[in-house]
């Protein structure tokens, strides 16, 4: 169960790490198909005619290999505990994502980070729409990912906040043009870690990944968790950010 203070850190930067919280024999049988995924059958995606783009591991996103590494009592218990008893979808979906290594020579950038549901025309989402289907990001590593510019998971502590507030300002609607530039309160964090490390963020972090200066691919998995509430709450979540967190509510007003 989540101490206080955790529940309190959430609240405040929008995410949570939790370390070996993934047994290591579900750890290694998923490391072993994507590996066998990448080596044999490439490339592959979802509907590229509908411009999806292409990735890697597509056949293993419905998998319970996959699957696996989120359902377990211990991690349902961690998305019940923030999002309330009862009120957590099974994960049926979830995305193998490999990071590649930069060529030799080629330097590191600054991390970038966006919102996702936010349509460009080639990421499933038609350029001015935007849409919000999940509640939380969850990523496990399946690998070691003990330095920063290593393909790391990246979040923008405090920008869940930062978000809330211009929504309410300017409307959730603004989303149609693209991710908003605006100033967020604390810069990136690369999130180092693990095989078997768990990061928890809510749906309203901006986040990225930083690009993969290490001479080893990053191997880690995406699930968006989803609160049973979550179609019929929509796009009203980008205003009301606790909305579907009723295990927080309690240090809200502390956090302030």
């Amino acid at each position: 169960m989540l101490t206080q203070e955790q529940k309190l850190e959430f609240v405040d930067k929008g995410y949570l790490k939790f370390e070996n919280a993934v047994p290591q024999d579900l750890i290694a049988k998923a490391r072993r198909a994507m590996n066998h995924s990448i080596g044999e059958v490439g490339l592959g995606g979802e509907d590229l005619e509908n411009n999806r783009s292409g990735y890697h591991c597509a056949e293993l996103c419905d998998q319970s290999v996959i699957t696996d590494l989120f359902n377990t009592p211990a991690i349902m218990e961690i998305f019940e505990d923030l999002m309330g008893e009862g009120n957590v979808q099974p994960i049926e979906w979830a995305k193998p994502y490999p990071r590649f290594p930069l060529p030799l020579g080629e330097e590191a950038k600054e991390p970038g980070g966006h919102i996702d549901g936010t349509g460009s025309g080639t990421n499933g989402t038609a350029k001015g729409d935007y849409n919000r289907g999940f509640t939380a990001f969850s990523v496990v590593y399946l690998a070691d990912v003990p330095e920063p510019y290593s393909g790391n998971f990246t979040v923008w502590p405090g920008s869940h906040r930062a978000m809330e507030t211009h929504f309410k300002d300017v409307g959730h609607e603004v989303l149609s043009n693209g991710m908003p530039k605006i100033d967020l309160p604390e810069p990136a964090v690369m999130v180092t870690g693990k095989a078997g490390d768990l990061v928890v963020a809510h749906h309203a972090m901006v986040h990225g990944a930083c690009q993969n200066a290490s001479p080893n691919t990053r191997l880690a998995v995406i699930a968006r968790p989803k609160h049973v509430n979550v179609d019929a709450l929509g796009k009203d979540a980008y205003i009301d950010i606790w909305a579907e967190w009723s295990g927080v509510q309690d240090v809200l007003e502390v956090a302030g």
